[in-house]
This record gives structure tokens, C-alpha cells and sequence, in this order.
């Protein structure tokens, strides 16, 4: 799961500094690597490790010149995760084109066999989009005539290509300097994709993002959220061109409404703050249905299910508190890139407020368990901070089945609920009661927010992937790469493990080269 923005705005503006802040907005969905790419009369680049604070300062910004450009976080699913394949990416020939995207391609290795190795051409990455980039480059170059302009029926054909060709899930911005941006949504319709525009004394300005709250904190207007199979394309004139390339039914990632997307995003017209608590309101309906245990208090494990554990106590009439302390400096750790970050982080992440805990039921409220070694500390912190009794409610069923389209949900093995029962997952994370949002509660109450989608990718919940291609051998493959991907993550960054493993010492932070 990556995040990207592309950014148009008026002749003469540098638009940077707008990425920049664009990029801030969902650092939450990539925090491994970050970049820019720009053009004027070439291409400007800067990309690098860590947070995009950390990648950017005073000294490189003032390059990365033009009034065209994007941006992009990224978290690795797929590829080595090593500098090479930190995005956008962008080529010379057969046009100017450069590209960033947020996504998992399912066949690429096929396509890399494809397009790659028997035509001799050879990959600068490990990363899917080279992939995409290549395909819509190569479909593009084959209808260029000699003198002519390329046209937005050129763009099309070449995006229609892609769809025919490149499998999975993936919402993708391009920016063309001869011709403009261009901006499309996998053929389901599986990754979020949103454009607007704004007006001010330079001119308007236009920017397509993975999610709305990137519009939102630079000053954009939401305008269009692209529809399954639909690609968009601003061109110099200003002209929105939009076409409907693909048939498939739309199935947008529920888990995006469940954790990854900010709470103050809209994703196809569905609030996620709205969403989250509505299925707080349904677990409180789904916990007094069932006969659970009455709390003396709600706490949410911060910070993506505070949402619903608010609805949820106002609903079963029980005081909610913040007992647990969320250390605002410390990622994600969802999507950290190995188990042993994850629980280092955790450890730095989070703390008890003992009075809160003290002598009480105190109900915790997350929106999903996967590996349970999260869940298992975090009960084990409500008891040692004195809680008498500690119940869970998650705001999502049991996760079983890995994603193939872009989330690092972890192999079948390792998701602690694949083949036990509710009995024996609460045992495990050591709670006095567990209870799961119901699939169907959770799918209806996202559908509240748009009836027009009538389902939503339960994949992870079900191990019914929409695409309709995901084999085991897929999964496996796919599981194959994320796990070398990181072991070179972790010695990339200096790590202990991984050194040890590999026989050679780690280089100081200092001594690395940058990527730029």
C-alpha cells in the first residue's frame, strides 16, 4: 500500500512544494521511501529512504523546478525494496513519461518474461510499476506517427492496454509533458483514486491522489472520483478527457475503510469517519446480541479505531477512556517492514494510563487482528496496568486469507485466526472475551455510505479474490518476494538480523549511499 498526488498547476509555479504537502497528508501510507519527480525542459528527481521530512530539505527542493509533477510515499510489497525501486519512475523515449502508482501488479513476474527478458530489455527495478510503465510505453509508442502530436485516443488505447496486460490492483498517475496528466484505476476498481482542482492568482491548479485528504489540506476541491477501468487525462489546453475503458464490476478494498485511509478521507464518495462509526454502532448492537459481558469502560488501541469504540460506548451506554498513549512519533506498525520492528515499535509506541485500567472491565476496541502478537501485548499492558477483566471488540471479522492486491497482510500461517476457533484466538491474546464485526454488518455498513457499490473486495476475510486469477502459486510467489523483501529491507537499513545472515557487517547510517 503506497500513496502518491500528481499536481498541474499554472504556467510559470513551481509545483513542489505543493507535492511536498501532499505527501505529509499520506505519510501514513508509505513510510519506507519517498520521492519527486518534476519537469521542465527534463525531468528533476529526488527520491530516498525514511519519512518525507527526512528525504527532503532546503538543499534539494529548490531543484525539482515545473509546474508538472508527483509525488509518491512508499511501502513495499512487492521487489527488493532497496533505492532502485523507489518511485516515480519515469522514461526518455518513445515520449516523456513519468509515473507513480499505488498497487500490487499479480503477473509480473510473466510480464517481466513478457516484455523483459525475451526482447533483451532489462530492468532498472524489482518494483511492479517498471512493469505498467513499460507496457503503456511500448502500447503508446506503437501508434506514434512520425510529426504528429500524440493524442488523448493515443493515451487511452495505451491505458486499455495495461488493463488487457497487467493484472491485480493498481491506481495510477502519469504525468506526459508534451501532452499532460493522466491518472486510472484498475479494471475493479480495487485502489482509490480521486481528482479535483483548485483556483488562485496564478491560474488553476489540478491534482489527482490516492486518497481525498490530500486534495483536502492543499486547498483542492474534490471533483471526480475515478470509477473501475476509468483513466482521466488534463491536457496542456486544460481539457478533461475522461474515458470508461474497462467492464468489470467495482469491488473497492474494504480495508481501506477498516485502516489503512485517514478518517478525514472520502474514498468513492464514503466518508471513512462516518464508516468507522457505523461499525462501532453494529458491533454494540452485535456485542449486546450475543450475550458479552457489560464493561465499565471503552478504550479504543489508537489510533484507527478510536472512531468506532466512541460510537461504540455511546451506544452501550458505558464510559469511554484513553487508556493507552500513543507515541505520535513512532510509524505505523502495521507496516513495518519485518515482525521484529513491529514489536520493538510497539513497544516505543504505546503506554497505560494504570488509573484507567485499575479494578475494571475494560473493553478494547481495535479494527483488526492479523498476526495477534500486537493483540497479545496490548492485553498483556491492560492487565499489568490493573484491569480486572479485558474483553476485545474488532471492528472487522477474522482475517484468514492473504491480499494479493497491495497490503502486506502475511502468509496463511501467520494470521493467528486461520484454522482456530473465536475460543481459542481470545485464549491466545489472553481476553476474557473476544467478539468479531460480522461480515455482512460490516460490508452494509460501508455500503450507507454509497449504495451504488454493491459489494466491496472481502478478500482478506474470505480468500475470494475478485480478480478471478489468484492461484495458489500467485500467493506463493507473491509471499516469496515480500519476505525477501524484508530481509533487504532490514539490512539495507543496518540490520543486525539480517547482517548476521548475510555475513557482513552493517554500514553506519553515515556511510550509506543516499538515494536520490
Amino acid at each position: 500500500m503506497c500513496g502518491f498526488i500528481g499536481v498541474y498547476g499554472p504556467e510559470g509555479v513551481d509545483v513542489a512544494p505543493e507535492v511536498y504537502e501532499g505527501l505529509l497528508a499520506i505519510q501514513h501510507r508509505g513510510q519506507d521511501a519517498a520521492g519527486i519527480t518534476t519537469f521542465t525542459k527534463q525531468f528533476h528527481v529526488k527520491k530516498g529512504f525514511g519519512l518525507v521530512r527526512e528525504v527532503f530539505d532546503e538543499h534539494n527542493m529548490p531543484r525539482l523546478r515545473g509546474n508538472l509533477g508527483l509525488g509518491h510515499v512508499r511501502y513495499p510489497t512487492v521487489g527488493t525494496g532497496t533505492g532502485e525501486d523507489a518511485q516515480p519512475f519515469h522514461l526518455t523515449l518513445p515520449v516523456g513519461i513519468a509515473m507513480a502508482h499505488n498497487g500490487n501488479v499479480t503477473n509480473f513476474d510473466d510480464l517481466v518474461e513478457t516484455h523483459f527478458n525475451k526482447s533483451g530489455t532489462r530492468l532498472n527495478s524489482s518494483c511492479d510499476l517498471e512493469v505498467i510503465l513499460m507496457v503503456f510505453a511500448r502500447s503508446l509508442s506503437e501508434r506514434l506517427r512520425p510529426g504528429e502530436p500524440v493524442t488523448p485516443e493515443d493515451v487511452f488505447a495505451a491505458v486499455k492496454t495495461v488493463f488487457k496486460e497487467v493484472k491485480g490492483a493498481y491506481s495510477v498517475v502519469a504525468t506526459l509533458p508534451d501532452l499532460g496528466m493522466l491518472c486510472f484505476r484498475d479494471p475493479y476498481g480495487i485502489k482509490p483514486i480521486t481528482f479535483g482542482e483548485k483556483e488562485t492568482d496564478e491560474g488553476t491548479w489540478y491534482a489527482c491522489a490516492s486518497e481525498s485528504v490530500v486534495l483536502d489540506v492543499t486547498g483542492y476541491k474534490r471533483t471526480i472520483d475515478l470509477g473501475p477501468g476509468e483513466a482521466l487525462l488534463l491536457t496542456e489546453d486544460r481539457e478533461i478527457h475522461r474515458a470508461k475503458l474497462g467492464d468489470k464490476p467495482h469491488r473497492p478494498c474494504i480495508f481501506e475503510l477498516v485502516y489503512f485511509a485517514r478518517p478525514d478521507s472520502m474514498l468513492d464518495g464514503i466518508s471513512v469517519y462516518k464508516t468507522r462509526t457505523r461499525f462501532g454502532h453494529a458491533l454494540a448492537e452485535q456485542w449486546e446480541e450475543s450475550g458479552a459481558p457489560v464493561p465499565d469502560v471503552v478504550m479504543p488501541i489508537p489510533d484507527s479505531s478510536r472512531d468506532a469504540a466512541i460510537a461504540m460506548a455511546t451506544r452501550l451506554g458505558v464510559p469511554y477512556r484513553e487508556g493507552l498513549i500513543k507515541n505520535r512519533y513512532i510509524g505505523r506498525t502495521f507496516i513495518m517492514p519485518d515482525q521484529g520492528s513491529r514489536q520493538t515499535s510497539l513497544r516505543r509506541k504505546l503506554n497505560t494510563i494504570p488509573l484507567e485500567f485499575k479494578d475494571k472491565k475494560v473493553l478494547l476496541v481495535d479494527d483488526s487482528i492479523v498476526r495477534g502478537n500486537t493483540s497479545q501485548r496490548i492485553v498483556h499492558m491492560a492487565r499489568e496496568a490493573g484491569a480486572a477483566e479485558v474483553y476485545m471488540a474488532v471492528s472487522s471479522p477474522p482475517l484468514v486469507a492473504p491480499c494479493p492486491y497491495g497490503i502486506d497482510m502475511a502468509s496463511k500461517t501467520e494470521f493467528i485466526a486461520s484454522g482456530r476457533t473465536n475460543e481459542e484466538v481470545a485464549e491466545l491474546i489472553g481476553v476474557n472475551y473476544l467478539l468479531h464485526l460480522d461480515r455482512d454488518r460490516m460490508n452494509e455498513s460501508a455500503r450507507t455510505g454509497n449504495p451504488c457499490i454493491e459489494k466491496f473486495c472481502n478478500a482478506c476475510f474470505t480468500g475470494d479474490y475478485p480478480t478471478g486469477d489468484i492461484t495458489s502459486d500467485v500467493l506463493a510467489r507473491i509471499e516469496g518476494e515480500r519476505s525477501t523483501a524484508q530481509r533487504v529491507f532490514r539490512f539495507s537499513e543496518g540490520g543486525p538480523d539480517s547482517a548476521k545472515e548475510a555475513g557482513a557487517k552493517p554500514k553506519p547510517k553515515a556511510e550509506r549511499e543516499p538515494v536520490s
